[in-house]
């Protein structure tokens, strides 16, 4: 398996770091976990093509996990690639209907790509032959404990405590020949996914502020510092440690040392900041 990070950063406007997007390559699937805002051009930054995403699994649906989905669905879509797998909480297929449903938000534009006669034309010219469908990802929704099962790989997911009740949130475990890859999503520490992550050899968790920043008891619950991290990684028995959806404010080299410092104080095994275009083998 290899993870490309596509999207490390928060919901905030920041050239250096996309919202959330991770690409994991297994076998002959690319399967993408969350699709936020920038990450569509870093896949293009990364030599890729939109087509080539053969599954999208969503951990929650805040915008800065989800706002470039339409935009990837429909570049596949003209490049002629097949309808991509979907998958997420609710209620992602009403969604899916508001983007490219028949009175969807992208309806006056698919009509016109596919009933304009010059719009027509270009579509026959690039090989593609008419009538020519509208988009049509395949999308099933899932709930926390569901698995999904693909070509030699499953995911597994848990609960993540983040946003509830307003929205259904995830973590992902994803194994494949006896590797294991797992997705916090935005999550607070909770037993559900301490167990998940038993025996990961990659864990990607969020880390949305440092040790020694003052939040509320709401926020803390929610956003664990690096080295509650870092501890609850080394009791799952994690070989390596990311850290991302990193803000603004935490995005310099003294945070990033704090941040792995603590991280490594209680993992006591590699730690790493995640970086847009990063690319590890697991």
């Amino acid at each position: 398996m290899k993870l490309t990070i596509l999207g490390s950063g928060s919901p905030e406007a920041y050239v250096r770091r996309a919202s959330s997007g991770y690409l994991i390559e297994v076998g002959s699937d690319r399967i993408l976990f969350d699709c936020g805002g920038g990450v569509f051009d870093n896949l293009l930054r990364s030599h890729r093509l939109p087509s080539i995403i053969t599954h999208i699994v969503f951990s929650h649906l805040h915008s800065d996990h989800m706002m470039d989905y339409a935009r990837l669905v429909h570049a596949s879509w003209d490049e002629g690639g097949k309808p991509i797998k979907v998958f997420g909480p609710p209620p992602i297929k009403i969604i899916t209907e508001g983007y490219f449903g028949s009175d969807g938000v992208l309806a006056h534009d698919l009509r016109a790509r596919t009933e304009l006669p010059q719009s027509q034309e270009v579509w026959r010219s690039r090989g593609g032959v008419m009538p020519r469908p509208w988009p049509a990802p395949e999308v099933e929704e899932i709930m926390p404990g569901d698995t999904i099962e693909g070509n030699g790989w499953r995911i597994q997911s848990c609960t993540a405590p983040h946003a509830q009740p307003f929205l259904e949130c995830m973590a992902f475990a994803l194994t494949h020949q006896g590797k294991k890859f797992v997705y916090s999503g935005d999550a607070g520490l909770c037993p559900e996914i301490e167990t998940l992550a038993k025996n990961a050899n990659l864990l990607l968790h969020w880390c949305y502020r440092l040790d020694g920043e003052v939040v509320s008891p709401g926020m803390a619950s929610t956003a664990p510092t690096p080295m509650e991290i870092g501890e609850m990684a080394k009791r799952a028995g994690v070989r390596s440690l990311i850290l991302t959806h990193f803000r603004k404010h935490m995005d310099d080299p003294e945070y990033h040392d704090k941040a792995i410092k603590k991280a490594s104080e209680a993992f006591g095994k590699t730690i790493t900041i995640a970086e847009d275009l990063q690319q590890i083998e697991i």
